[in-house]
């Protein structure tokens, strides 16, 4: 159900043989034999794929579209040395018919497995790519690169040690196995790290996000909050939107025309929200299981509203309507009304009309307050007066000193309160 504050994969399945003939090594036992059928086609896309003898594979994972297009993702191996970037999706219709292949390779691999570079100096040119502290060699092997489109003959070192925060490091270096340069590395142990929002609502403020699971830039990830998610929804108004992303780790910059301030304003929302129920209540995220609820931002279009649903278990903000002086929905006090009609959900499981809708929205109109004092962010500074911040002049949604200001509201109960709207008798 959804209420509103406004009214207006794992590893390794099977393992398959591709020769200059594909073949299949073992039958496909969980993908209804799609699987096995995707890599029988390979012997006809060999070129496509840029799969020749030397190379094998092995499912990494299947997924299955309601049209029955399958997709089937495989790893690939070139004389049994894994391929760093050589991955697969093989793409198949309903009747298994070839639809197509997705990958960075830019050609087959075609060279040599033997090294003219040795593991130990490898690893040692490894180890000085490292920053961390107490760094030494914890692993090596041969593997083929091809990161960059291009496969490359190389060892991929593995480097543990201690950043200078304590931090555990693995880090991960790629060193060519002929000249020995360094041509990737990443970081294996992902901390919380804290960006820099700059939103429309809260100002400049700390924001929990994470490294691109891409190994490129930070995104919206809150590891610290149960792994809280920020996404855009770009104007759809179905599915779940992209992850923010920055290069930077600075999300926004306070205008409302760079789609990541709203972004920010919401993600510190979830934030600050997390925080209050923890440090006040004791309860570690909505349904006291320490997991974060999504939050989605730039839903439709002029949507002057924002809703929390259980069946996404999500957090949604549309971005107002600007002609009519309506800001995006995403106010400390709105976040923390949407995040505790979750809260509300997994506890009392109010029904949404009734005395008990106007509890469910008398209870998010407190809370959501409540938050905004613990906040104490002068940007969006603590009131009595539920979305103050989304009105051009400051006129709130609801005053909760005196409920009946709005016109609509009622201040106490009456035998006729049920005729109203939820959001009008909370009071």
């Amino acid at each position: 159900m959804r209420r509103s504050i406004f009214v207006l994969g794992t590893l390794t399945v099977c393992s398959l043989t591709v020769a200059t003939s594909p073949t299949m090594a073992q039958p496909d036992r969980t993908g209804g034999g799609k699987v096995e059928a995707a890599v029988g086609l390979l012997r006809s896309h060999a070129d496509e794929a840029m799969a020749d003898g030397d190379q094998t594979f092995a499912v990494r994972g299947i997924a299955e579209d309601p049209d029955g297009t399958s997709h089937i993702r495989l790893n690939r191996y070139y004389k049994e040395l894994p391929v760093i970037g050589g991955d697969m999706i093989v793409h198949t219709g309903r009747g298994g018919a070839w639809r197509g292949v997705t990958q960075t390779l830019d050609e087959t691999p075609k060279l040599s497995a033997t090294p003219t570079l040795d593991a130990v100096a490898a690893g040692t040119r490894a180890v000085e790519e490292s920053q961390a502290d107490d760094k030494k060699v914890a692993g090596s092997k041969l593997v083929v690169y091809a990161g960059d489109g291009k496969p490359r003959l190389a060892y991929q070192v593995v480097v543990s040690g201690a950043q200078p925060d304590q931090t555990p490091s693995r880090l991960h270096v790629i060193v060519d196995a002929n000249s020995a340069e360094v041509v990737d590395s990443w970081e294996t142990i992902h901390t919380a790290g804290e960006g820099t929002g700059h939103g429309f609502h809260v100002g400049e403020v700390p924001l929990g996000s994470s490294p691109a699971e891409s190994g490129s830039g930070h995104e919206l990830v809150d590891a610290s909050r149960g792994g809280a998610k920020t996404y855009d929804m770009a104007g759809a108004t179905e599915g779940g939107g992209t992850l923010f992303n920055s290069t930077d780790n600075v999300f926004g910059d306070g205008k409302l025309d760079n789609p990541a301030t709203a972004g920010a304003d919401a993600h510190y929302g979830s934030m600050v929200t997390w925080d209050y129920y923890k440090k006040v209540h004791s309860r570690n995220g909505i349904r006291n299981d320490g997991k974060a609820a999504a939050t989605r931002v730039h839903f439709g279009k002029n949507y002057v509203n924002a809703f929390w649903s259980d069946e996404c278990f999500c957090m949604t903000y549309g971005d107002g309507n600007p002609a009519k002086g309506l800001h995006p929905l995403t106010s400390l006090d709105v976040a923390g009304h949407e995040m505790t009609h979750g809260v509300t959900a997994a506890t009392a499981g109010l029904v949404y009309s009734g005395e008990s809708g106007g509890l469910n929205e008398a209870t998010s109109d407190i809370f959501g307050t409540l938050v905004e004092f613990h906040a104490a962010n002068s940007a969006d500074a603590s009131d009595y007066m539920i979305g103050e911040k989304v009105r051009e002049g400051g006129k709130p949604m609801r005053y909760m000193d005196k409920p009946s200001r709005d016109g609509k509201s009622v201040d106490c109960w009456d035998a006729k309160v049920g005729e109203l709207d939820v959001h009008f008798w909370s009071g």
